[in-house]
């Protein structure tokens, strides 16, 4: 048998709290910029100036835009994916379109609270960001090529290729739907269940 470890954590440290609560407020800075003004306005030296703290200390905790946007990123990921995965535990789908609905809805009511995410979602194309977009879309289109396969709502044998291509199809129209407003266009998210739904049902058991 194993020693079971002590989990307790010491109180951080006056100066780890400090660091901590700067980094926050950073990040925080940096998303409420990207949200009101869009991914160009949100430079270090705003986002420094949003925080009220000296770019100095900025360069300290993020050598450059792009990390600061990778860990902010990194932040919305992990929420989007608590709550896709809360989303298909609660509705339990029946149907393709219900699946489809249970994993687009979530998104969308994210993106319309958290402009800065579609921001960076859609709009900063550079690769650390690109490749945290596209590993999340591979884990939840193998999370939601097991639930379908578990529904029996797609033959037990349908290739994850076919879900990163369902993933990756939405995802273009979901550009589109927030490209179009800051809401997400409705009608264009309509199509994407359509789409999406539709190519699916070609894998139907």
């Amino acid at each position: 048998m194993f020693e079971k470890k002590s989990t307790a954590q010491e109180p951080a440290r006056p100066v780890q709290r400090r660091g901590m609560e700067r980094r926050r407020a950073i990040l925080d800075a940096a998303e409420a910029l990207l949200g009101e003004q869009g991914y160009d306005a949100a430079t270090l030296k705003a986002i420094g100036e949003r925080a009220g703290i000296p770019i100095a200390s900025v360069y300290h905790y993020f050598p450059d835009r792009y990390q600061v946007d990778a860990a902010l990123l990194q932040r919305h990921v992990e929420e989007l994916d608590r709550l896709i995965g809360t989303g298909l535990e609660d509705r339990v789908p029946h149907t393709l379109r219900e699946a489809t609905d249970a994993v687009i809805d979530p998104v969308r009511d994210y993106f319309r609270r958290h402009p800065s995410c579609t921001e960076l979602w859609f709009s900063a194309q550079q690769p650390t960001v690109t490749d945290l977009v596209r590993a999340f879309d591979d884990a939840q289109a193998e999370r939601f090529r097991h639930l379908l396969v578990e529904r029996r709502l797609i033959a037990a044998d349908t290739p994850p290729l076919v879900l990163r291509v369902a993933y990756e199809a939405g995802n273009r129209l979901l550009d589109i739907a927030f490209r179009e407003t800051r809401e997400g266009d409705d009608a264009t998210l309509d199509e994407a269940r359509r789409l999406v739904t539709a190519y699916l049902e070609t894998y139907a058991p």
